[in-house]
């Protein structure tokens, strides 16, 4: 998108107000707010932020060690609009939006900007010539905020899955997220309650892995302002309540030819209409499950959600239109044959998330990795030793990305420090916490 055509966008809409927005390594929407009449200088000189803002924990500490911080004497990066992201904000009147890419003051990009890890890879493949394609499928819980429901989910009542109506969604939040997202370009497949009370869920059609990226980071923040604007947080915390279960990130790849756009996964001639480059995509899921685990499911609660018959994955298994497994292969066929990774938690930076599902695939297609046999029926009741578990809590999977050299290698040195110097501080602020549970457990009787 030109300049030109985006002054004519930004006079059609009414827009006084760009945001000029960036993931952080959390995935958080980090922007500044600048005067439509800056397009221009925005646009050219882009706008300054603290490298530090990639280093910041959830309690608003900075990590220390993360080489962001005190290392660079709190150097600024600079943050320039893409204009091929623009887009006018239809719940916010007189706003659009930019993404933005990250700059050191060399004027070359930052090695651990999210979205630059995400377009080395997909590079990786371009050199190949294969264009690797992407779906979103995302599950988050609506709670109740002020009023004598605060705190409750937003509808409590249990077996209500797969019903939408004025009972299950009295504010009509549904409809205004899906008219929301056909304004902002998504196209909707459909929305619908999901399993536990007050889940939810959405799909959109596939795409381009990095536009796909870029959707479900504007989707992520847009759900959580619009919920907000009614009176609602809207969580994509791995498992919010005890007595509930989790939330979910399902990315279903595949790789397209770039010339004819004919979907490579698919194989008419082969057993289940699969191609080998499918096979070997999905034995890169299963050789780097474990290694990956980190930033599917980055948060010490993400692990909350790994439970037997609780459709995330419990065993690194996969299997044919199987939702027990880590990786399922759906039963579509033409332009819809893929690889689905169950394993990420809907907390998960979608950069991020892209980038190592693709770096796993892009090392099981160079090595040839065979995925092994697919599990033959629900993996849930298999006996114990069967099959691999996921890993069970952060910590663990910290090392296991540490000691994953070809995820460490694509993400990069600098993104890898970053990441695990937060991280490592999340996990020791957690250590040093007392819980209501501890109390509750322990105080009357010790």
């Amino acid at each position: 998108m030109d300049v030109k055509e985006i002054q004519e966008k930004i006079k059609a809409a009414n827009v006084d107000s760009l945001r000029i927005d960036f993931p952080d390594l959390h995935g958080i929407c980090r922007s500044k707010l600048v005067p439509a009449g800056r397009l221009d200088e925005v646009l050219d000189e882009g706008c300054n932020h603290v490298n530090a803002t990639y280093a910041i924990d959830f309690a608003n500490d900075v990590a220390m060690g993360t080489g962001l911080g005190d290392e660079i004497q709190w150097r600024d990066m600079n943050i320039r609009p893409d204009p091929s992201t623009f887009a006018v904000l239809p719940h916010l009147e007189g706003t659009a939006r930019f993404i933005g890419d990250a700059y050191g003051p060399d004027g070359n990009r930052l090695p651990m900007d999210p979205r630059y890890v995400l377009q080395r890879i997909i590079k990786r493949y371009e050199d190949l010539n294969l264009i690797p394609m992407a779906a979103s499928e995302l599950e988050f819980f609506l709670i109740n905020q002020g009023g004598e429901a605060d705190g409750e989910v937003y509808n409590a009542s249990p077996s209500c899955v797969y019903q939408v109506n004025p009972i299950i969604d009295p504010k009509g939040i549904l409809r205004t997220l899906q008219n929301t997202f056909i304004e902002l370009g998504l196209d909707i497949i459909y929305i619908n309650h999901e399993f536990f009370p007050g889940q939810f869920e959405v799909n959109w059609k596939y795409d381009h892995a990095m536009k796909m990226a870029d959707q479900t980071f504007t989707f992520k923040y847009v759900c959580k302002e619009v919920a907000a604007m009614n009176d609602l947080l809207l969580t994509f915390m791995g498992r919010p309540k005890t007595d509930n279960g989790g939330s979910g990130y399902h990315i279903h790849a595949s790789l397209c030819d770039p010339e004819s756009g004919k979907n490579l996964f698919e194989d008419t001639a082969a057993e289940n209409g699969v191609s080998d480059q499918l096979r070997y995509f999905l034995g890169g899921q299963m050789a780097h499950a474990k290694g990956m685990s980190a930033i599917l499911a980055p948060t010490i609660n993400s692990y909350r959600r790994f439970v037997l018959g609780a459709f995330c994955p419990f065993y690194i298994a996969w299997g044919w239109d199987n939702r027990t497994v880590y990786c399922r292969v759906p039963a579509e066929r033409g332009s819809a044959t893929r690889v689905e990774n169950r394993g990420p938690c809907a907390s998960a930076n979608p950069y991020l998330s892209m980038a190592a599902v693709l770096a796993a695939g892009l090392d099981g297609i160079e090595n040839k990795t065979n995925p092994g046999e697919p599990a033959p029926d629900d993996v849930y009741g298999a006996e114990p030793g069967t099959f691999e578990t996921v890993t069970f809590w952060l910590q663990n999977a910290l090392e296991d990305f540490k000691a994953d050299e070809v995820l460490c290698d694509a993400l990069g040195p600098e993104l890898v420090q970053a990441f695990l110097a937060l991280k490592e501080h999340e996990i020791e602020r957690y250590r040093t916490s007392v819980t209501d549970w501890e109390f509750n457990e322990y105080a009357y009787h010790l």
